[in-house]
């Protein structure tokens, strides 16, 4: 039948559907026993409707997918079909199972070349994710496996088919709609001769299944951050700054931010009140407000319900001066993150000294890691934060030339791509002609997603006007990243050559 021809219907099989069924089955079962008793397909159909999904063509009932739920714990391990099945021929189905179990997947073979069974298949994942079930699990049988059995042990039969170089119509077809397998039985089914008896045990895992806990205790997946393009000015104390920064803490809780990130020194201005000859004196009297700036933007996290990253302060630490951000949990707690790699200017000039200790925090809006302006020029730093789990690198950063802030942007959307995960660059505008060595500055703050179809298509979330002092919003969806990190038209993380290479810290 020529495609367009076709009028393909989904939907959930009905006990009115049997006897289309059991011819269906008897012609494609015909050599383990055919069609199951109409009271089988009853049980199934009443006990769990949405498990049974069918296509029917003008009517005819041309493919089905017959499932039932199944705790994994059981059926992750070594079992046989005869397993699932109860007196009378009744199939097991545990309505408090955590996983789905494909009992099987049929096709009318007039109907064989038109992906079919593919559709099926993506019925029944979005049937799991929708049920917030951990997997799906099933028992294939290999049947070309008589052809090769004087030639391969069933484990080298397995491992030709996955690399192609042996076609199975079963094992084939479930390893190209992403099942794993992750073992293999004996004596599954018996009566299976071309098969020998043996089978695989396939799992399809559900990347989004969140395990049941206290409803207060989910973390959340939308998650809002709010960035601070700041306005480089002069203040005369320590208290003007602190009520700026209050201002744009106060409007971007107002709007259920879950962050707000201010950018890489953004209170320099107040070098302006010191003597600006000798630099390494001025960057040592600004450390002198870090620690007041620390706790006073902690307390403003707490009673206005958002993190904060502070953007980035120096820091005296036994006589030596380090780059310093600090995350400002709501709940109170404070982290702090030293920005590792350091500037020629920053050395020359202000004699900083760079970190040496590199993390990925929790926070309750997911897991997120501060890499200070030049720190995301180095791709080192985000493998190794993908490598633990990054949700949100949170770049706060200072730039005074357009060809300075574009190596910051580039690379923080490379990172973005190649490690799967959202970067959020923020930096300051406007000029500061009292204070040496900070008196221009460029800025276009921004959000970089991977590049994929869940993503904006230019794989940016959101951006400022440039050089515009503004609040900058961004919703981000961290289930999209398992997706794109698990089920990606490409998957950079998965697809690293561990085997030829690997980066090891010290």
């Amino acid at each position: 039948m020529a495609h367009e021809e076709l009028h393909l219907n989904l939907r959930n099989l009905r006990l009115d559907d049997y006897e289309q069924l059991q011819v269906l089955m008897d012609r494609v079962y015909d050599d383990i026993g055919g069609a199951w008793p109409k009271d089988t397909i009853k049980a199934l159909v009443e006990q769990f409707p949405d498990g049974q999904i069918c296509i029917e063509e003008s009517g005819q009932l041309v493919a089905v997918a017959l499932t039932v739920c199944v705790k994994y714990e059981r059926f992750s391990n070594p079992h046989t079909y005869d397993d699932l099945i109860l007196r009378n021929e009744k199939i097991w189905h545990n309505a408090n199972g955590d996983s789905l179990y494909g009992l099987d997947v049929f096709i009318h073979p007039e109907y064989r070349g038109y992906r079919l069974g593919r559709r099926l298949y993506e019925a029944r994942k979005e049937l799991c994710r929708s049920m917030n079930l951990r997997a799906i699990l099933a028992g294939g049988r290999i049947p070309n496996y008589f052809k090769y059995a004087d030639q391969y042990t069933p484990a080298e039969y397995i491992q030709r088919v996955d690399r192609k170089e042996i076609y199975d119509p079963i094992l084939s077809f479930q390893l190209s709609n992403d099942f794993q397998v992750t073992r293999l039985m004996h004596k599954y089914l018996p009566e299976d001769e071309k098969s020998l008896g043996y089978a695989t045990l396939l799992e399809w895992r559900n990347i989004l299944y969140t395990p049941p806990s206290p409803v207060l205790s989910v973390k959340k997946t939308q998650v809002r951050l709010g960035a601070v393009q700041w306005q480089m000015r002069e203040f005369t104390s320590v208290e003007e700054v602190l009520k700026q920064v209050e201002y744009f803490v106060d409007a971007l809780s107002d709007y259920k931010s879950d962050f707000a990130l201010f950018p890489e020194f953004f209170n320099a201005p107040l070098m302006g009140l010191t003597d600006q000859l000798d630099q390494t004196r001025a960057i040592r009297f600004l450390a002198g407000f870090t620690q007041q700036f620390r706790e006073e933007m902690s307390e403003m996290a707490v009673s206005y319900n958002i993190n904060i990253i502070t953007g980035s302060m120096p820091l005296i630490e036994n006589d030596r001066v380090y780059n310093v951000s600090y995350l400002c949990h709501r709940d109170g707690r404070v982290d702090e993150q030293r920005k590792i790699h350091i500037t020629p200017h920053e050395r020359r000039d202000w004699v900083i000294e760079g970190g040496n200790h590199f993390q990925v925090f929790d926070t309750d809006a997911g897991r997120v890691a501060i890499m200070i302006c030049y720190d995301i020029e180095f791709p080192e730093l985000g493998r190794i934060a993908a490598s633990q789990d990054v949700d949100v690198i949170m770049v706060p950063f200072w730039t005074d030339t357009k060809n300075g802030y574009l190596r910051v942007r580039h690379c923080a959307q490379a990172r973005a791509i190649e490690n799967e995960c959202y970067v959020v660059i923020t930096g300051s505008v406007g000029n500061l002609p009292k204070v040496e060595n900070l008196d221009v500055q460029y800025a276009q703050s921004s959000v970089f997603s991977p590049s994929d179809f869940a993503f904006p298509h230019d794989a940016v979330m959101a951006e400022t006007t440039p050089n515009t002092e503004m609040i900058m919003f961004s919703d981000m969806d961290l289930e999209k990243l398992k997706l794109v990190r698990n089920e990606g038209s490409v998957t950079n993380l998965k697809d690293r050559r561990v085997d030829m290479y690997e980066l090891k810290t010290k």
